[in-house]
């Protein structure tokens, strides 16, 4: 069995008294895509920034590809593709010119340079504004760029920091389907992303951490099956009976609400006969209900249930 190509084990990072990362411990292999998820602040951001050694650990070690993060920096740096949440990409040219520029930042050969080029704007559909300059792009026309040129040297470490955030729908999915190609193609991939679903769809494995400190670890499915109950969303007729509707649900359960939406979410451990006589208790006491639905969990329901814990 090969090594993994993204290796990190105790990494510490902290500004004065605010501890960002708390001794991180995961690995990534080739061909696999890591979802790094967390709330604002869980220190996912500077993770990613220590190991595409754009700052340094105060503890621990990491290694890409082999190469030490602290101490081998710049094969480090030929060694990753990065994506990070302010776009790379320089305003003032084109888009072929830019993705001509990384890949000679990368020191690609000639020969190689002007078809790789060309074979990313193909197949990002880049085409019909490759040749404007970027200070005239829309904001997802620059995303997907900034995206493209992580790629251009077929990096065996790709670092993707909230890459669809201000995309439309559609560009999410194109972007969702060349991340999985890029999984496809052999590359580890560690995705951070505020959208859950993306994760649940695109990520092989799954860390969850908060205020620097890993709080879950799992396959997403795995995540949810170890959540151990279903969910009942309840919509009421009147917003104002939510208070008394989550009062009748029952001590000891878990119950979120959302007045904009009507809405009464109840985490059940007993399953569908505990949501059944929830039910009763709300036609018992004259609450109108308008639908409702029992459902697993989500991956949404499992960040919360690790995260909300520890506010």
């Amino acid at each position: 069995m090969s090594a993994p190509v993204i290796v990190v084990e105790g990494l510490r990072k902290a500004y004065g008294d605010v501890v960002a990362v708390a001794g991180l411990d995961f690995t990534v292999d080739a061909g696999v895509v890591l979802g790094l998820l967390g709330p604002n602040g869980a220190g996912k951001t500077t993770t990613i920034e220590i190991l595409t050694t754009l700052r340094r650990a105060d503890a621990g070690r990491a290694t890409i590809a082999g190469f030490d993060v602290a101490t081998e920096p710049e094969r480090v740096r030929r060694v990753i593709g990065l994506a990070g949440q302010a776009a790379a990409v320089d305003d003032r040219l084109t888009a072929r010119e830019n993705l001509d520029l990384f890949a000679r930042l990368y020191k690609l050969p000639a020969s190689v340079r002007r078809a790789r080029v060309d074979e990313l704007i193909e197949r990002f559909d880049l085409g019909g504004f490759a040749d404007r300059l970027v200070a005239t792009y829309s904001g997802g026309q620059r995303r997907r760029l900034d995206v493209v040129a992580a790629l251009i040297a077929r990096p065996p470490a790709i670092f993707l920091d909230e890459p669809t955030t201000g995309l439309d729908p559609r560009s999410r999915l194109g972007l969702w389907e060349e991340i999985r190609r890029m999984a496809a193609d052999g590359a580890a991939v560690v995705l951070t992303t505020q959208y859950l679903e993306e994760a649940d769809r695109l990520a092989d494995h799954i860390v969850i951490i908060d205020r620097g400190e890993v709080v879950a670890r799992g396959t997403a499915e795995d995540l949810k099956k170890d959540l151990g109950r279903d969910v009942l969303v309840i919509h009421v007729t009147d917003a104002d009976d939510l208070p008394r509707a989550a009062e009748l649900a029952g001590d000891g359960v878990d119950v979120g609400t959302d007045v904009g939406h009507r809405m009464l979410t109840v985490q059940l451990a007993g399953g569908p006969p505990q949501g059944l006589d929830i039910l009763k208790r709300l036609a018992d006491a004259g609450i109108p209900v308008d639908d409702f639905q029992l459902r697993r969990p989500t991956l949404d329901d499992v960040f919360l249930t690790h995260t909300e814990a520890r506010r």
